[in-house]
This record gives C-alpha cells, structure tokens and sequence, in this order.
C-alpha cells in the first residue's frame, strides 16, 4: 500500500501493530474507546476476588454449602482500601471514577508525574500500602516484566494484583512463585504466553481468577462512541498537520 500514511488502531495498545506498520506510517492508538468496558471489568475482578467468588463457584460446581472461604479469610470490604494503579491513564482515571462510590483511596502512577498521578520511583513506598494493586501498563521495552519478583514481594501480604494491561509486562514465574506462596492473590485478562495453553500452571495456581482477555469486545468498541471521536480527531489531525498521536512506555 504505497499510499498508506495513517493507521488508526481500534486497540489502546499498539505494540503488536508496529512491527508490521511502514516506516513512515503514523499509528494512531484509540485512546478512551475502551475506558468504560477495561474500567467495568477491573471493578467486577476486584468485587468477585473480595467477595471470594471463584471459591464458592467451585463449591456450586462440587454441590456443596461450604462457607469455609468466609470463615476462615473475611471478606474485605472495599471502603477505606488503597488502590494503586501503575500506568494510571485515561483509562484508571475512568476506573477512579466507577471506584469513587466505594469511598476507596486511588493512587495512581505514571511515567510523568502529574496532580493524579506520582512517578514510578514511589513504587517502592507505595505497593506495601495498596490493598489493591492494577496494572495498566503497555508493553514497550521499559515495561516488559516491569512487575517482577522484587515488585511482587514489595506488595502488602494478601494484597490483590490485577492485570488488565500487557501479560508480558509481568514476570509470569515471578507472579507464579508469589500465588504459591500465599503472599498475594491475582486476576488476570491477560497473561504471558498468550492464549495461555492447557496446562499451563497458571491454571492450577491457586488464589488466582483467569478470564481469556474478553475486554473490550469487538461489539463494544464498534458501539462506543469514543470511537468515533478518537477516529475523526486522530485522522484529522494528521491531515492537518497539526502532529502525530505518541506512543509512550507508560500511558498519559
């Protein structure tokens, strides 16, 4: 396609486009189209982890009225709880926004600091004080396996890690060896390697909830409003010439 000068993604992360994009060519992301849909599948993680869903799935499935997930760890209640969100873009301010009803402390962190958002070197103060820990991380050569062993271990005992960015940001033996000791819990829409094979012990890990990343559905982005506003704005402003839309390690 000698022609082709623009390429508008219909996905926030662009990392598996520009390999196969032209020299020359500016890529697009569709920032905002997937705020609601990432934000809402977070919020449901986390309710379904603090609540222990997966455990009493388990129990329906086996037919049992077992109320041991209760008795032995409570339920935590979400008001008063810290959430740290690493990469906090549009799409954690979103979160903030559905978290907000809950009456829970968000924090978020970025690559460039700003009123909501601290600078990466925190993090070591920061995670043993998170209840909650969301990456919404891209994946760039600054950020793969940015969440390793030294991260994992920095988080508060039983804290819950959710990754809703890039499965390769993440350690995946790191994050396995944390789940098995007990020092963490986790969901995941994504993972690394990706789809996750039969077999693999993340499975089988325990304190873990696994969804095959199902968020944003084609449906949603192609029903989205957002969409159209960030396809008409980034066309127009390449045609314009006013600039290009930029790609960052962490998301602005």
């Amino acid at each position: 396609m000698p022609r082709l000068r623009v390429v508008q993604s219909l996905s926030a992360g662009v990392d598996w486009l520009l390999p196969r994009t032209p020299p020359g060519v500016t890529v697009c992301r569709a920032v905002g189209v997937h705020d609601g849909p990432v934000s809402e599948w977070i919020l449901a993680a986390i309710l379904a982890m603090q609540r222990r869903f997966p455990e009493y799935v388990e129990s329906q499935r086996q037919g049992k009225w077992d109320r041991s997930p209760a008795d032995k760890t409570p339920s935590d209640d979400l008001e008063g709880q810290t959430v740290l969100v690493v990469g906090h873009g549009s799409i954690g301010r979103t979160l903030a926004d559905r978290l907000a009803p809950f009456r829970v402390r968000v924090i978020g962190v970025a690559q460039h600091p700003r009123e909501d958002a601290q600078p990466p070197s925190v993090l070591p103060e920061l995670l043993p004080q998170a209840d909650v820990v969301v990456n919404l991380l891209p994946l760039s050569p600054a950020t793969a396996k940015f969440v390793d062993r030294a991260f994992l271990e920095q988080m508060k005992p039983g804290a819950l890690f959710v990754n809703a960015g890039r499965g390769k940001t993440v350690d995946t033996e790191a994050l396995l060896g944390a789940l098995r000791a007990g020092h963490i819990r986790a969901a995941l829409d994504v993972a690394d390697p990706e789809p996750l094979p039969d077999g693999h012990p993340l499975w089988h890990a325990p304190n873990v909830l696994i969804t095959p990343h199902t968020r944003p559905s084609s449906r949603s982005r192609s029903a989205s409003p957002a969409f159209g506003r960030t396809d008409s704005r980034g066309l127009r402003t390449k045609l314009l010439g006013i600039g290009v839309v930029e790609v960052l390690p962490f998301v602005r």
